[in-house]
């Protein structure tokens, strides 16, 4: 068989599963009321994640500031990537305190954090959602395997239950962050 044959099919059993799992669908559907409410209320949504999942909170922060589909305002949301502040943080506080140091310096009560990590287990990413609670802005992780020690910090937590490698996971999370986009468009209408 064509190894792209075979990464479509593998891809489309995953999706035919999140399709038919109503508790991913609910997550995704309470994340995006929870991000249009931190909107609708002057609140900024942050995002962050390492390697391709930080292309994904990049992709993601620039569609909002930016533009998805339509012409429309821009809303306020930041990927924690500028690469001056993660290597000073890094350097002086060590790889594991960049994204929650700039949660502890920009987040605010009502804001919401959007962690990406596909294992669940990134110590940075972690490390943001505690940062997080404690300014209490709301955490919205998008995880997979078993979601890892970053379900416990989540108040709203959108695992994709996959166990092989992390790719598959990532191709699941980037469909969400563009529902979650879509879905915020929309919310902001009404």
């Amino acid at each position: 068989m064509s190894i792209f044959k075979e990464h479509l099919l593998q891809a489309q059993t995953l999706l035919n599963q999140v399709v038919n799992d109503e508790s991913i669908i609910s997550a995704v559907d309470l994340a995006t009321d929870a991000m249009v409410k931190s909107l609708k209320n002057e609140g900024t949504i942050f995002s962050c994640g390492n390697g391709g999942s930080m292309c994904d909170a990049m992709h993601f922060a620039e569609e909002l500031s930016g533009r998805y589909r339509d012409n429309r305002p821009a809303y306020r949301a930041m990927s924690i990537s500028d690469p001056s502040h993660i290597s000073c943080v890094g350097n002086d506080y060590g790889y594991d305190q960049i994204f929650s140091r700039f949660i502890e310096g920009m987040g605010r009560k009502g804001d919401v954090l959007l962690g990406i990590t596909t294992s669940g287990n990134s110590k940075n990413v972690i490390e943001a959602a505690k940062a997080a609670k404690a300014k209490g802005m709301i955490v919205v992780g998008l995880t997979g395997k078993n979601g890892g020690l970053m379900a416990d910090y989540c108040d709203i937590e959108v695992r994709i239950p996959w166990f092989e490698y992390a790719d598959r996971i990532q191709e699941i999370h980037i469909k969400i962050i563009h529902a979650l986009i879509n879905g915020i468009e929309i919310g902001m209408t009404k």
